[in-house]
């Protein structure tokens, strides 16, 4: 551990902390918001425009395919020129898409719109927990981190709630609900001028004196406050800074697949596909299965809003075991359990039945993304950190393109059954690939696990 990182690790949770947590985490509520409406338009969507089971579906692809180069761009360009100028561009293009997305008329305009806003939202997501991670400490990074992920189902929740009161009651509902998801970025994109560069990645970068003056700022803070902070500990400023490592994209790839690294990078791939493909397979389709199953729009999204309800302590519950059981621990369990819940909804065969099972698929499945979202940024070393975030998240958002397109041929096929066990079978697999091929992080430092990771 270095100087620097040993007086972040010794900050103790604050009005700093907090202030990064409501930051980054409306972030994270905007990018959901968005993401979700979209499962409450598409079925105004497919009787004004007339469209297809597959269009639909590829409708419902549109965010991911844009995730996916979104993740892929902001990860690399993270560790190459700095977190916070990939998170503010990404937030403005985002911002700028969306709300154009709302004022087309034809399913190919809005696709390729929804391409674009997919790609800011992508990029966003992707930096805010390897960048805020960064400021904190190990003995409550799982929890923050985890709470962070948390804000996501706000956004949800808010989606759910206006799908269900406001896309039915106008011809123009869907526009109104896309407009009102866009247009608080921009408050949010003036809020976050004041963040600063992550210290960690500066000292990567060789900019010791920019690190230190973050960190000198951050303790007057403290002191401001009359809050004394602990000494440093001599045994955790015993390394020197790093050497300035300033790797190209082709490196930062080649550090990633590199023998020492291969086994983490492979695993953080399969639990970000296993898990994508799952929640989005569920999410994207839920109101639209309901409304083919018989139920009408207004019960489908009544029922639907009670489903992500569920996200909210499902994100917080794992949140809080983060800390005390581990990672690992918690994104297996949350797996597995919803493994099951998913294997109970594709044997309902009653409206109270689907609720109960698609509550607790709700529940687990956010729960697991509270475990991922603190968990992959912590594997990596510093100087790759955003680029194997993103590479990861970049993966899984190849089963959020794939899952809605494959439930759409699947369902009129095989019904719920088919899709869930499905569902079913993915989950098992995320979490068996977590178990043998992770490794422990709880009470670590980053430094201690990367040098662990590099050994």
């Amino acid at each position: 551990m270095t100087m620097l990182s040993a007086r972040i690790e010794r900050l103790p949770f604050s009005s700093f902390h907090r202030r990064l947590l409501l930051i980054g985490g409306l972030g994270y509520s905007f990018d959901a918001m968005d993401a979700a409406v979209i499962a409450f338009v598409l079925p105004v969507l497919r009787t004004a425009w007339d469209l297809s089971s597959v269009q639909i579906g590829v409708l419902a692809s549109a965010n991911f395919i844009g995730f996916f180069f979104g993740a892929l761009v902001a990860g690399s360009l993270g560790d190459l020129i700095g977190r916070r100028k990939v998170m503010m561009s990404a937030l403005a293009v985002y911002c700028v898409a969306s709300l154009f997305s709302g004022l087309v008329d034809d399913w190919t305009s809005f696709l390729g719109l929804r391409i674009v806003a997919g790609f800011g939202t992508g990029a966003e997501s992707v930096i805010i927990a390897p960048y805020l991670s960064e400021f904190v400490a190990r003995r409550y990074r799982g929890a923050f981190t985890g709470a962070l992920a948390g804000f996501f189902s706000f956004g949800f929740v808010a989606a759910a709630v206006l799908g269900y009161l406001i896309v039915p009651a106008h011809p123009d509902g869907w526009r109104i609900v896309i407009f009102i998801t866009a247009t608080p970025v921009v408050m949010l994109l003036w809020w976050r001028r004041a963040l600063p560069e992550s210290p960690r990645w500066l000292e990567s970068q060789g900019r010791v004196a920019e690190a230190q003056a973050i960190m000198d700022k951050v303790e007057a803070g403290f002191a401001q406050r009359g809050q004394a902070l602990p000494a440093l500990d001599p045994a955790d400023v015993a390394a020197p800074p790093p050497s300035s490592r300033r790797g190209g994209l082709w490196q930062n790839y080649a550090t990633l697949l590199s023998r020492k690294l291969l086994r983490t990078t492979s695993m953080t791939w399969l639990m970000w596909l296993s898990i994508t493909f799952s929640y989005y397979s569920f999410f994207t389709w839920i109101p639209s299965l309901l409304v083919q199953n018989g139920m009408t729009i207004t019960r489908s999204f009544g029922y639907s809003l009670v489903m992500y309800m569920a996200q909210v302590p499902g994100y917080f519950s794992a949140a809080w075991l983060n800390d005390r059981i581990g990672r690992q621990a918690t994104i297996v369990s949350y797996m597995l359990l919803g493994g099951v819940a998913a294997l109970g909804l594709a044997f309902t065969h009653s409206d109270s039945q689907i609720m109960v099972a698609g509550v607790l698929l709700s529940f687990f499945m956010n729960g697991t993304y509270a475990g991922v979202y603190a968990y992959t940024p912590e594997v990596f070393p510093t100087q790759v950190r955003a680029t194997g975030a993103g590479l990861a998240s970049a993966i899984g958002r190849i089963g959020g393109i794939t899952a809605p397109i494959l439930v759409g041929f699947i369902y009129p096929k095989l019904g719920f059954g088919g899709v869930f066990g499905m569902t079913t079978a993915v989950l098992l697999l995320g979490s068996a690939a977590v178990m043998v091929m992770g490794v422990p992080t709880r009470g670590r430092s980053l430094e201690d696990i990367a040098a662990t990771e590099l050994s």
